[in-house]
C-alpha cells in the first residue's frame, strides 16, 4: 500500500457520493406477501429456514441518502440500501437497492419503525417510498418502489427536520421557511402547527411515551411541546453563548428519563442536560473541541454518540457523560449522521465525504489493573493474618 494513502475498512463503504441522511431499515417488521407467507408456512420444518431465522439479527441493513444536487456535476442522486454482515464487521460491497432519483437530492429520510416504508424529502417536497418483500425472507430479495400515495401536505416544503414517534403513529415535520408541523400517520391530519418566519426547524424528536416533542430552531429555546393539547410546556433557555444543535429524549419510560441537548459554546461542543418532570437544567459537559454535526441515543438509552465536522466520533455512558469509545477519523469530512442500530449493538454514520460506516458497539472493558490491587490486598491481608495467627508476627 502507497504511504498516505488511507486504508478503507471492511466496516466502510464509498458511495460514490455525498451522503446526508442515513437509517437502519426494520428489515424483521416489514411483512411479505401473502404468497410468501404461504411458502413460508410449507416450509416450517425445512431446517435450511431454521438455519436463516437464526441468523437474521447478524443481517442487518442500512438506508443511505444523498448526491450532487441539481448541477450536472456528474455527481448521481440517489437512495440505497446496503447490507452489513455483523460477524465479519463488514458493509456489502454492493449495495441491495440503489434508487436513482435525477435530479432531486434525498436530504432527509424518516424510516417507519413498523416497516411500511420511508419517507423521503427533496429540496422541493417528500416522498413516500414503499417495501416490497417476495420470496422467502431473505434481505437480496427486498424491493423499495416510489408510492402513488401523495404526500400533498408536504409539496414544495423543504424538509431540515423529519421523525416519527416510536409506534410509527405521529410524525413530526420541520420546514426550512420556519414551518413546525406535527401529523396523525398514515392519515396525515394536523395535530399542530407553528410558523416563525426566517427561524428555520434544525431538530426534533418525541419522547419515549409519545406525549411531548421537543424542537430546535436556528434561534430561540429548546420548546417541549404537549402533544395532547397541542401547546408549548417549557421553552429552555439558552445561557449567554450557547447555540442549540440538537436534542434528544432519554429512551426510557420511568421517572428518571432526561432531554439531551447539544449546543456549542466557544467553538466546542457540550451536552446539556434537563429534567422533564420539572424543565430544569441538571447538568452540562463539555466533551469536544470541534463543532458537533451530528447526535443521537442509543434505543436501550444506555449510550450517545456525537460526530464532529473533522469526521470524528465520541461514544458516551448516557448516565454519567464518560466516554465510552473514541473513533479519531472515522469519515474524513463532515459528518452528516449517527443512526445506533433497532439493538443498540452498531453505531451507522455518514458523511460528506461519501462514505457509510457501521462500527459494533462493544462492551466496555473493565479495568484490569484495579482488579488485580483488589486480589493483592486480599491476599496480603490472609497472609499477615496467617502470620500473626502462628505467632510468627506480633500484633499490628
Amino acid at each position: 500500500m502507497a504511504r498516505g494513502r488511507r486504508e478503507i475498512e471492511p466496516c466502510s463503504k464509498t458511495y460514490g457520493f455525498p451522503i446526508y441522511c442515513a437509517g437502519w431499515v426494520p428489515f424483521s417488521h416489514i411483512p411479505t406477501s401473502s404468497a410468501s407467507q404461504e411458502n413460508e408456512n410449507e416450509n416450517e420444518g425445512d431446517d435450511k429456514g431454521d438455519s436463516a431465522a437464526s441468523d437474521a439479527s447478524d443481517k442487518l441493513l442500512v438506508a443511505l441518502g444523498g448526491g450532487g444536487g441539481e448541477g450536472r456535476n456528474g455527481v448521481p442522486n440517489a437512495l440505497v440500501i446496503s447490507g452489513f454482515d455483523f460477524p465479519s464487521r463488514s458493509l456489502s460491497d454492493e449495495p441491495v437497492i440503489r434508487i436513482g432519483t435525477e435530479s432531486d437530492l434525498p436530504y432527509r429520510m424518516a424510516i417507519h419503525p413498523t416497516g411500511d416504508g420511508i419517507i423521503c424529502s427533496f429540496p422541493n417536497g417528500s416522498r413516500w417510498f414503499k417495501w416490497d418483500l417476495r420470496g422467502s425472507r431473505d434481505y437480496k430479495k427486498l424491493a423499495l418502489n416510489p408510492s402513488e400515495e401523495s404526500l400533498t401536505q408536504l409539496e414544495n416544503v423543504s424538509l431540515q427536520a423529519l421523525c416519527f414517534n416510536k409506534e410509527g403513529s405521529v410524525l413530526a415535520t420541520g420546514s426550512e421557511d420556519g414551518n413546525l408541523r406535527v401529523f396523525k400517520w398514515p392519515a396525515m391530519e394536523s395535530i399542530l402547527s407553528e410558523v416563525v418566519d426566517d427561524n428555520s426547524i434544525k431538530d426534533l424528536d418525541f419522547s419515549f411515551d409519545g406525549k411531548h416533542l421537543a424542537s430546535l430552531r436556528s434561534s430561540g429555546p429548546c420548546r417541549v411541546w404537549d402533544l395532547n393539547s397541542s401547546s408549548v410546556i417549557a421553552n429552555l433557555a439558552r445561557e449567554s453563548g450557547e447555540i442549540f444543535r440538537f436534542c434528544r429524549f432519554s429512551c426510557s419510560s420511568d421517572d428518571n428519563q432526561v432531554l439531551f441537548v447539544i449546543a456549542m459554546h466557544d467553538d466546542q461542543g457540550k451536552i446539556i442536560t434537563w429534567n422533564t418532570t420539572t424543565w430544569k437544567r441538571i447538568g452540562s459537559k463539555r466533551v469536544v473541541k470541534d463543532p458537533i454535526s451530528a447526535f443521537n441515543i442509543s434505543p436501550d438509552g444506555k449510550l450517545l454518540a456525537v460526530g464532529t465536522i473533522e469526521g470524528g466520533i465520541v461514544v458516551l455512558n448516557s448516565k454519567n457523560l464518560q466516554v465510552h469509545s473514541v473513533i479519531k477519523k472515522a469519515h474524513l469530512g463532515l459528518l452528516t449522521s449517527l443512526v445506533f442500530s433497532q439493538d443498540s449493538r452498531a453505531l451507522l454514520s455518514s458523511s460528506f465525504d461519501s462514505t457509510a460506516r457501521v462500527t459494533a458497539i462493544e462492551a466496555k472493558k473493565s479495568n484490569g489493573l484495579s482488579m488485580w490491587l483488589v486480589f493483592l490486598v486480599i491476599i496480603v491481608a490472609i497472609l499477615a493474618y496467617y502470620l500473626q495467627s502462628n505467632g510468627l508476627i506480633g500484633n499490628l
